[in-house]
């Protein structure tokens, strides 16, 4: 009885650390999809209009701050449900 209960202990510690490990992923996968994409429409914005592009930069470095800081929070969040 014993033996059962401590393999379902760690069976179940191990979806766990593969559910937060997944959720980490997604959280960096998403942020990193989000910068390329931020990137992309900012090059687009200012090869069409060239005089916007130090408005179109900073608004685009601080949508990436922003994002980044969601994705870190996000990775952190994973660290403390797996480790707490």
């Amino acid at each position: 009885m014993m033996l059962a209960t401590f393999l379902q202990a760690a069976v179940g510690a191990a979806l766990g650390n593969g559910a937060v490990a997944i959720a980490a992923a997604i959280a960096v996968f998403g942020a990193a999809f989000g910068l390329g994409r931020i990137g992309q429409s900012a090059m687009e914005s200012i090869a069409r209009q060239p005089q916007a592009a130090a408005d179109i930069r900073g608004s685009m470095i601080l949508i990436g701050a922003f994002m980044e800081g969601v994705s870190l929070l996000a990775v952190i969040v994973c660290l403390l449900a797996l480790y707490a």
